[in-house]
């Protein structure tokens, strides 16, 4: 790891607050950060260095994973800097420079852009007009801050559609070198999303039937129970398809579909996920309303910051198909939503029947709130004398272990020790990003030119009730 420090760009906001910070603080805890490891979190709030540390405090008590103590959180806070500046304003990151000179920070940082797609090219901007990026390698004779690899983190979502997706990648590759442009997607760094892999090539009784001939269908659902909140201005250029279903839900069917990896390393997963998005199946302007139904909750368009007429999706249902050899034929329905009657995000894997009138088996993965599987099967009802079949669980709950709540690392803390690492394996890549909104971008034209029908659902409900 030749990192030494990260630089949070959006670091007085809600997603520095609740995960970044106290990600970091788990892994400070857990030795996992170097000694001279520095934090600087970057903002245009009036605050001392005092007043941040402060603020982080009370964060970190209430969202650290790991059992906080004052002891624990004194070492920490030596690492925290804050650093006040406007992110659009080009001179300041001379500064910034200084900064992170006198901070010692000069071995190849992290910056991680937790701020809205906007002002990526901005800071990037920024950042290079200061000498403070090293794509091309700094001479012995270069001074500069930012000595070694570079690394930058940004957040999802990535473009609203996909000419918007390649302008941000665009920006970014002209900054950054490919192999250190990390996009999270914090639903890769769950535990259960990672265990889906152990839970089909670890295991014999699943390996050799997950495909057509035993699976009768799949469903990935992720259910929310809150409206947009806050984030009325953003969530209304994007509904729940970019938001949800184009990035988070897309992974999750990827892993659950894609065949097995050659080798452990990044490049296998991601290429073997990869050859999934290039195998969905295409979509008929006739198909059009049996594979995606679009629904809004009511009182979405009263929410602070929407268009009183707005007639964006906050409820998504899709069906694909895709064509290869493991699944054609099954179906798997994708299906996202807010202000919706449970939060639960899972994998349900349904197999055929073995005979008229006997249930099929399914295996559950929970993802979220409560993560762990569940496998259903058949056996003889109990004292009957006739054969009389009914249905059993096995239920392993992990997040019901409190061992396994405090040794699980959290997605952030995850995924920033992966980047730290330079392992990519958890993060999205380009090439997959550009073949799902392709894909996206053509189901929304034909919903577009073919449909364009709208859903309205009451809150805490199931959703329309025309879904499928």
């Amino acid at each position: 790891m030749n990192n030494r420090g990260i630089v949070i760009f959006g670091g007085t906001g809600d997603l520095a607050y609740r995960k970044l910070f106290p990600a970091l603080y788990n892994l400070h805890c857990l030795g996992s950060l170097p000694d001279d490891y520095k934090i600087v979190g970057i903002g245009r709030r009036d605050y001392t260095n005092e007043d941040y540390i402060n603020i982080i405090n009370e964060w970190t008590k209430e969202f650290s994973r790991l059992q906080y103590t004052e002891k624990d959180f004194e070492e920490f806070k030596k690492r925290i800097k804050y650093y006040k500046m406007d992110m659009t304003n080009m001179q300041e990151y001379n500064g910034l420079v200084d900064f992170i000179e006198e901070n010692n920070m000069k071995d190849g940082l992290i910056y991680y852009y937790a701020v809205s797609p906007g002002l990526f090219g901005p800071i990037s901007e920024g950042l290079k007009s200061a000498n403070c990026l090293s794509e091309k390698k700094n001479s012995l004779e270069d001074k500069s801050c930012c000595m070694g690899d570079t690394k930058v983190i940004i957040e999802k979502p990535f473009g609203n559609d996909l000419e918007s997706a390649k302008e941000i990648y665009r920006n970014l590759k002209s900054y950054f070198k490919d192999d250190n442009i990390y996009h999270i997607d914090h639903y890769l760094g769950k535990e259960m999303i990672i265990n889906i892999m152990t839970l089909r090539f670890a295991n014999a009784i699943f390996k050799g039937v997950w495909n057509r001939e035993f699976i009768d269908r799949v469903d990935i659902n992720v259910y929310e129970t809150v409206g947009v909140d806050s984030r009325g201005g953003y969530y209304d250029k994007s509904g729940a398809l970019a938001d949800m279903i184009q990035n988070h839900l897309f992974q999750i069917m990827s892993i659950v579909a894609m065949e097995e990896p050659k080798d452990s390393s990044s490049k296998a997963i991601k290429d073997a996920q990869s050859n999934v998005f290039k195998s969905l199946k295409e979509v008929s302007p006739e198909e059009i309303d049996d594979v995606l139904l679009m629904g809004q909750y009511k009182g979405y368009r009263d929410e602070d910051k929407v268009d009183p007429n707005s007639v964006t999706e906050t409820y998504v249902a899709m069906k694909l198909e895709i064509d290869n050899e493991r699944w054609n034929g099954v179906p798997f329905y994708l299906r996202t939503g807010k202000k919706l009657h449970k939060r639960e995000s899972e994998v349900v894997i349904s197999f055929k029947s073995t005979s008229e009138g006997v249930p099929g088996n399914n295996i559950i993965i929970k993802i979220q709130p409560d993560e762990g599987v569940k496998i259903n099967f058949n056996i003889k009802k109990p004292g009957t004398e006739t054969k009389v079949i009914e249905e059993v669980g096995m239920d392993f709950c992990q997040s019901c272990i409190l061992e396994n709540r405090m040794n699980t690392p959290e997605a952030y803390e995850r995924l920033i020790k992966a980047c730290m690492d330079s392992d990519k394996s958890l993060f999205s890549q380009w090439e997959q990003i550009e073949i799902s909104w392709n894909f996206i971008n053509r189901i929304i034209d034909l919903y577009k030119k073919n449909s364009n029908k709208l859903y309205f659902y009451e809150a805490g409900t199931k959703g329309p009730k025309e879904s499928f």
